[in-house]
């Protein structure tokens, strides 16, 4: 009678506990904010260590394939596997945390910045020459705002990524949103079903909006291509 009694309850329990959601609003806006601190943190500096990857590459070519051997290993290394790696060295800190959101991002804004440079036409390079452009302004002036599209795209690409790749840092102490799956998982009841979904939802709402975001950005800073494609 008695086990029957817990089925029974059980099934009579929602599937979701709307009313645990709203008790914990400010726990998932707080888990939200870290997400995106850490989302933006990792590419922020990815990006800024795979600009200067690439010019290294760029500038010397012999440089490309290693560098994008060493970071294409980072890339392959499991995430679980790189933490368990880390903790002892860096501990339960958002430094670990970052030094594996970082490195996943390399290989993707390396590949997509050397390949955004070399789209860039040749005869467009010449009649900067002719003008008298140095190499420096020739890649700040002209070759990075050409390649832009690229590189956003791989910026959008890393920045989706990495908002997945948060959550998993949630066994480190860092997870942000995935805090909530982590926590959800030990639970078996609709509470723990809520925070599954909640966690769930909000990263891929989040993943959503940042790409929407970039792509808004890539337009603004890219009128001509905008142009291009109305006529």
């Amino acid at each position: 009678m008695i086990g029957s009694s817990a089925v029974l309850a059980q099934a009579d329990e929602p599937f979701i506990r709307w009313d645990w959601i709203g008790r914990n609003l400010d726990d998932l806006w707080a888990a939200t904010q870290e997400h995106i601190i850490l989302t933006a943190i990792a590419v922020g500096v990815g990006l800024v260590i795979s600009l200067l990857l690439s010019i290294v590459a760029l500038r010397w070519r012999k440089t490309y394939g290693p560098i994008t051997w060493v970071t294409g290993v980072l890339y392959t290394i499991p995430s679980l596997a790189l933490f368990a790696f880390l903790v002892p060295i860096t501990g339960l800190s958002i430094l670990t945390a970052e030094i594996g959101l970082i490195s996943y991002t390399l290989l993707i804004l390396i590949r997509n910045i050397v390949a955004g440079i070399d789209g860039v036409p040749e005869s467009v390079l010449e009649a900067a020459r002719g003008m008298g452009y140095t190499k420096r302004r020739m890649f700040f002036d002209i070759q990075l705002p050409l390649a832009m599209p690229v590189i956003i795209a791989g910026v959008r690409i890393a920045t989706v990524t990495t908002i997945g790749l948060v959550t998993i840092t949630a066994l480190i102490g860092q997870g942000g949103l995935g805090f909530f799956i982590l926590r959800g998982m030990q639970f078996f009841s609709a509470i723990g079903t809520t925070q599954i979904l909640a966690g769930t939802v909000l990263s891929v709402l989040l993943a959503v909006v940042a790409d929407l975001g970039l792509l808004g950005l890539e337009k603004v800073l890219t009128p001509w291509s905008r142009s291009k494609a109305v006529v």
